[in-house]
């Protein structure tokens, strides 16, 4: 009888292990050990729609699809022609209302020295007919003149008013104009990769209409549906760690960031039978940003995996989940 071979023997061994260690962490709870829970998912990101908030004509669209951005980098250009005759146009209505405040102003210096002069001749005729020296006709002309300097002098006064007014009128349209300007050049937010270019240069799109999709880095994570029984035990902030098939030997470290506050039934994504009648809670388990920062070139979401949940602080962590995917897998 033929023996078998050292070598043969300990890579059988091998390939049993970690074929025994991912049944154990792909199929139900009861398999882990006490203290623990897992569901499978697969890895998303937040996305976020980059839009123009004015309708227009896009100029510039710099950002590849499937390229990573980093916060505030430039995405897409809107054409700003139109915007920048018409903010020469409101600047030009702020220099006209300042030139027509200027004339009112004018204005009111003349009217007061007329209103004086007429405060004088009153004043004067009030002593005159007191001395019996002029008639009450020519003392009710000289108060009549009197009142009509005031009056066109409060009437000049409420031109400049006016004028300040309009004034403040136009250089809110200048600022208005200027923001739209500025909010032509669309900007990235948050670090992340383009998901789909929507528009290219030369369509005209709505207000509000995206022009490109971004998947967001900053909150990369895994959502898994627990049962009550289950999903009642875990705390916010539980630590976690999710295993992706296509890494199945390595864990990557998480936490639990959201727990539904009601129940579902089961989405279709859980491929167990069983489970599909059930009532469920969604659980959203998240890969730090730190860790997605370090390696944010490779985050790809979509990838299939499952999500291991420590629900009892006191329990030890299997040693299989404790091994790290090593940095030179992406280098």
């Amino acid at each position: 009888m033929k023996k078998s071979s050292p070598i043969f023997f300990a890579l059988a061994v091998v390939v049993i292990a970690g074929a025994v260690f991912y049944s154990v962490i792909s199929q139900n709870g009861n398999q882990l050990p006490n203290g623990f829970v897992q569901g499978n998912g697969r890895i998303e990101a937040e996305q976020v729609e980059i839009a123009p908030t004015i309708a227009g004509r896009v100029a510039k669209v710099l950002a590849p699809e499937g390229g990573m951005v980093a916060a505030g980098d430039v995405l897409a250009e809107m054409d700003i022609d139109e915007l920048s005759a018409a903010l020469d146009r409101a600047k030009a209505e702020v220099a006209l209302e300042r030139q027509t405040k200027a004339e009112a102003e004018a204005l009111v210096l003349q009217r007061q020295s007329e209103q004086r002069r007429a405060a004088q001749e009153l004043e004067r005729a009030t002593a005159l007919l007191t001395g019996n020296t002029i008639s009450e006709t020519v003392f009710e002309e000289r108060e009549t003149i009197h009142q009509v300097a005031a009056a066109v002098l409060g009437a000049a006064k409420a031109r400049v008013a006016t004028a300040e007014s309009r004034i403040a009128a136009a250089e809110a349209e200048v600022r208005r104009i200027e923001a739209q300007i500025e909010d032509s050049t669309l900007l990235a937010p948050m670090p992340g990769r383009v998901l789909y270019r929507l528009a290219e240069p030369g369509e005209v799109v709505g207000s509000g209409e995206p022009i490109l999709t971004l998947l967001s880095l900053e909150n990369v994570y895994m959502e898994i549906f627990l049962p009550a029984r289950e999903a009642g035990l875990l705390p916010i902030g539980a630590e976690a760690r999710i295993v992706l098939d296509a890494l199945p030997e390595y864990a990557t470290p998480a936490y639990v960031s959201f727990v539904s506050p009601e129940a579902q039934f089961t989405p279709k994504q859980v491929e167990t039978l069983d489970e599909r009648e059930q009532l469920v809670f969604r659980v959203r388990v998240r890969i730090p940003q730190d860790l997605v920062e370090s390696r944010i070139e490779h985050v790809k979401t979509g990838l299939r995996g499952i999500a291991v949940i420590r629900i009892n602080p006191a329990s030890a962590w299997p040693e299989a989940l404790e091994q790290r995917i090593p940095q030179e897998l992406f280098e």
